[in-house]
């Protein structure tokens, strides 16, 4: 169940990964980047399989169980960010920077979540 889940964590960060890179990629194209669309929407469903594997195979650490505010305010950052992925991309090439920046910073807002949030 561990390898399981650590595959998961694995995708988790290869998308967020193309989400941040394609989005500083295409700022300085007038569209956003079809790959982070599909980053945002991996990133999401890899996060929702991996809080299912950690709960049902008891993998949280100690006996507090996850940190469900966190994983709640990631997931409505994440889906956030894969809402407007999907819009910046379904626009082509007009979209405006103000969306890719927020794509962007969201992106950035749910790494430091992730890394800061104990």
């Amino acid at each position: 169940m561990e390898f399981l889940y650590n595959v998961f964590v694995f995708l988790h960060f290869a998308s967020w990964a193309l989400v941040f890179g394609g989005s500083i990629a295409s700022m300085r194209t007038k569209a956003l980047y079809k790959g982070v669309s599909h980053g945002a929407m991996g990133a999401v469903v890899a996060g929702v399989i991996m809080v299912g594997i950690a709960e049902m195979g008891g993998l949280w650490e100690g006996d507090a169980g996850p940190a469900m505010a966190k994983i709640g305010v990631k997931l409505v950052v994440a889906l956030a960010v894969a809402v407007l992925a999907v819009l910046a991309v379904r626009k082509g090439e007009d979209v405006s920077p103000g969306l890719k920046g927020s794509v962007l910073g969201l992106t950035l807002v749910n790494i430091l979540v992730a890394v800061f949030w104990n």
